[in-house]
């Protein structure tokens, strides 16, 4: 289905699990509301993942794609 107007962002994640939390909330909280964030995490070896998989399952916005190799 497309959506009119949607903005897809993407976002690299490794081994970020400091700053993810507040990089998916900064684009919570844009005015906007037509997008979908889109995490491609490249096989991160830290709580990164689970700390996206948290976000995913609370807003279908985001969408969490996992690399098996870096």
């Amino acid at each position: 289905m497309i959506i009119p107007n949607l903005v897809s962002i993407i976002t690299p994640s490794y081994n970020v699990e400091k700053y993810i939390s507040q990089t998916i909330e900064s684009v919570q909280n844009q005015s906007y509301r037509k997008w979908e964030l889109i995490i491609v995490d490249d096989n991160s070896s830290d709580e990164t993942v689970k700390i996206i998989q948290k976000y995913e399952k609370t807003d279908n916005r985001i969408k969490l794609i996992q690399l098996n190799t870096n």
